[in-house]
């Protein structure tokens, strides 16, 4: 009889994965706060939150409890013309804590599509004002903002997108504004907002996710934003990841004095339960949609927008997120992230730790440029997996994102994967050894 994972393999096909010299996929029959357990018993410790999404743990009671009893009541309804109380809810309770100009809500899907409805809002609140000219948007080069064709646009040219780049959108790439680069970064940004044609900027805040955890400062950016407004070019910050305290606050947008006109949300937003991505605006966004005309609305939607069961799941998650005991759990790693970094910055081998809330990336030094395609990818990937821990290194960036309830010894397991994978850069130990390295 075949296996699961030998099942899988005919039939399905998984993301960012070439099928044909892939390994069988691990897996996973169930949950349980941080592990993830195999079908064959073996337990692996969720390093990166299964793609930045889960909060609070694997299976969590209360989300769990709250999705049965949403289950029983509505599991959906169409949101054209129609609402319920969890998508009201929701809303009221998220707008009760982002920043004080986010007016409304706009629900839909994943992260993609989240960034998607930002940009076109962005397009037709200049088209429905008759400037359909200003359709030029403003992006980090190394960003990344989703796979529609939207987010492609927006997001860095590479490997990922080279077949697509014929289809693409032209926009305007402006270097992350790192340390040390920041007035370099402030002449490119003046001259691209020189252009009658600018619209909008579209940002990941603080923490540049795929580019390898890149993190910057919040006074540059809040003074990139003050210089985009001054020339009426809309901001929107694209908080899929550092959603819900990733980043410290509950959103890396808190830390700034100059405030985005639009955000995204997706990932954290259910706690990892169920598929949801939502956009709020600013009033005066919002406000630009409204007339007598009715070509002038958002035509724009989805079948499962505004989903019950999803709604519920998320309303779930923030009761907990909005808990001393999670503040104090993003505070203690964060702290122990704080000491690891400490002791690992400017060790041989090491090119640079970075640190931001609960998100801790370890930048290894190869001997050649940093890269997704690393050599050392596989390697570090397998070392991991060998010793039940799940992680996913950007090349020879190799991060930690854990969920909120890692414990200090679970913690003390990550970090512990983190240092061999130092010790095997400085031995230059290649993959084929592996086995034999890690059971020296």
């Amino acid at each position: 009889m075949p296996t699961l994972a030998e099942r899988d393999h005919a039939v399905l096909w998984h993301p960012y994965t070439q099928m044909q010299t892939a390994p069988l996929p691990i897996p996973i029959v169930r949950g349980e706060g941080s592990w993830l357990i195999a079908e064959d018993g073996t337990r692996y410790l969720d390093g990166i939150s299964s793609w930045w999404v889960n909060l609070h743990g694997h299976a969590h009671p209360h989300i769990a409890r709250r999705v049965s009893e949403q289950l029983s009541t509505l599991e959906h309804v169409l949101f054209a013309g129609f609402t319920h109380p969890t998508a009201v809810e929701l809303a009221e309770q998220l707008l009760e804590i982002l920043p004080q100009n986010q007016a409304r809500v706009f629900y839909s899907d994943n992260g993609s599509t989240a960034v998607e409805v930002a940009l076109k809002m962005v397009l037709q609140y200049f088209h429905n004002q008759g400037q359909p000219e200003r359709r030029t948007f403003l992006c980090f080069r190394d960003s990344y903002h989703g796979d529609t064709f939207g987010a492609m646009a927006v997001s860095s040219r590479g490997a990922f997108t080279q077949p697509f780049w014929p289809l693409l959108f032209d926009v305007e790439f402006i270097d992350v504004p790192v340390p040390g680069r920041e007035a370099e970064v402030l002449a490119q940004l003046d001259a691209a907002l020189a252009r009658p044609e600018a619209a909008g900027f579209i940002f990941e805040p603080l923490v540049l996710g795929t580019a390898g955890m890149v993190m910057y400062a919040p006074e540059i950016l809040s003074e990139m934003l003050r210089r985009c407004h001054q020339r009426g070019v809309l901001c929107i910050a694209d908080e899929v990841m550092t959603g819900f305290g990733r980043t410290g606050p509950l959103f890396a947008s808190e830390l700034l004095t100059e405030q985005p006109d639009m955000m995204c949300f997706s990932k954290g937003l259910t706690g990892g339960t169920l598929a949801m991505g939502l956009t709020t605006c600013a009033a005066p966004i919002y406000t630009a949609f409204l007339s007598d005309d009715k070509m002038k609305a958002l035509f724009h939607g989805h079948s499962y927008t505004a989903n019950p069961v999803a709604c519920a799941a998320a309303l779930a998650s923030l009761e907990l997120t909005r808990t001393e005991g999670c503040t104090a759990q993003r505070q203690r790693i964060a702290a122990a992230h704080a000491a690891f970094r400490q002791e690992m910055d400017g060790l041989p081998g090491i090119r640079q730790v970075r640190q931001q809330g609960t998100i801790l990336a370890v930048e290894y030094d190869p001997g050649e440029g940093t890269s997704y395609f690393s050599r050392l990818r596989d390697t570090f990937y397998q070392l991991a997996i060998d010793s039940h821990v799940v992680l996913r290194p950007l090349g020879n960036v190799v991060y930690l994102l854990p969920p909120y309830c890692t414990t200090h010894e679970e913690l003390e397991l990550l970090y512990a994967v983190l240092r061999r994978m130092r010790e095997l850069v400085l031995n230059h130990i290649p993959a084929a050894n592996l086995p034999e390295y890690l059971h020296d």
